[in-house]
């Protein structure tokens, strides 16, 4: 009997993975909470967001545009396993005994109606899968710096993002013009000042896990490979 043999996986691309359906399950928790951020006021799962649009931006820049198009519609698994999950647990009895702050709080934080659910489905397809794009043209047009073509991609598939996700949640059941006009320019900011930094880190970090002697000298554009 033949046996097959496992796909080598890179490690990095095993751990960029992993951290990427986590962040993808998180922000539906952390949105709950809205954050003050200065004179901006916006929800606190923009953070895990954000760091999705770094990780396949780094994807996309050490293995290639259509691994990190993978990474995006493999993580329509874990958002839509969540969703399921979650919808069932709220569903199903409580525990009397359980912490009378926390069985009035947990439908609250985690409920969500279904238009939200859908938001968040078509938004995150249509926003990631426009961030690696960008970031992949944008080696093709000329623009090398990884860091600049991370802030370009990431702001504009974000003001999408959100037209998309407020359109979707709250069109006819409340005004959204100044709603998309708040978010958008919270995370264009946070865009340019949180995503390229994180993105050389995780581009660094992947050729430290990758390297055969644990070592990896710095370059500032690995991304050759992905054209």
């Amino acid at each position: 009997m033949t046996t097959l043999s496992a796909p080598t996986i890179p490690r990095s691309l095993f751990v960029f993975g992993l951290l990427y359906g986590g962040m993808i399950c998180i922000a539906g928790v952390l949105g709950a909470k809205q954050v003050a951020i200065g004179p901006l006021a916006v929800e606190a799962g923009i953070f895990p967001f954000l760091l999705l649009v770094a990780i396949s931006s780094s994807v996309a820049a050490v293995f290639g545009r259509s691994t990190a198009d993978q990474l995006v519609r493999y993580g329509f698994v874990p958002l839509v396993a969540a969703i399921v999950l979650t919808a069932l647990v709220l569903r199903l009895p409580t525990d009397q005994g359980m912490y009378e702050p926390a069985k009035e709080a947990f439908p609250i934080i985690l409920g969500q109606t279904w238009r939200l659910m859908a938001a968040g489905i078509i938004a995150y397809g249509i926003s990631m899968t426009l961030n690696v794009y960008l970031f992949a043209r944008l080696t093709r047009g000329g623009v090398r710096l990884l860091a600049v073509r991370g802030a370009i991609a990431s702001v504009l598939s974000q003001v999408v993002d959100t037209v998309i996700f407020i359109t979707v949640a709250f069109y006819a059941v409340r005004p959204i013009g100044d709603l998309i006009l708040g978010q958008a320019l919270a995370k264009v900011v946070l865009s340019i000042v949180f995503v390229p930094p994180v993105i050389q880190l995780l581009v660094f970090v992947a050729r430290r896990l990758d390297a055969p002697n644990g070592k990896a000298a710095w370059n500032e554009d690995v991304s050759s490979r992905q054209v």
